[in-house]
């Protein structure tokens, strides 16, 4: 199972899922600190703002971190919990989701899963750059972006509400 949610629900949502594996896309370059986070044996940083264009002194999803994520993503069976969080649980930990599903549920459109998604997180709003990467990266011709762009912008909210998402 696939849990998002922000970094103020991290420690909690940890310690409810006994996840395995952790995805953590934070504008710091050094990794969450909470008490949990030992308790995760796989995990992964990637350093990044949440931002959809290049601007001087911040970092821009790359395609790299995305290749890492997908990378990542590969080496875990589903069937375990694995935790994504960012900092308000909106933007970018949706739009990896969004991209871990699409390599998982290879059964459902690209459609199919961005509205699984809202549903799921009325205030997610993937982060376009995120997305747009992994559409490139899988191989979706744009499909994935323009599912993105049909959901929308998400619900406004300082942050998002943790959810989970089985999307296989």
């Amino acid at each position: 199972m696939l849990y998002v949610c922000p970094a103020s629900h991290l420690e909690r949502m940890l310690q409810a899922t006994g996840a395995q594996h952790m995805i953590s896309l934070m504008s710091s370059s050094k990794p969450p600190s909470c008490e949990k986070i030992d308790t995760v044996p796989k995990r992964l940083h990637l350093a990044m703002h949440d931002i959809t264009d290049l601007r001087p002194g911040l970092i821009a999803p790359a395609y790299e971190q995305i290749e890492a994520l997908v990378e990542f993503a590969r080496d875990w069976d589903w069937c375990s919990p694995m935790v994504v969080h960012c900092h308000a649980g909106i933007s970018r930990s949706t739009a990896a989701a969004y991209v871990i599903a699409n390599l998982f549920a290879r059964e459902m459109d690209e459609c199919a899963l961005a509205g699984m998604l809202r549903e799921r997180a009325p205030s997610a709003t993937p982060n376009r750059r995120i997305v747009a990467l992994g559409d490139r990266l899988l191989g979706r011709e744009g499909r994935m972006i323009r599912a993105i762009h049909e959901i929308g912008r998400g619900r406004d909210a300082f942050a998002g509400e943790p959810f989970h998402y089985p999307a296989r």
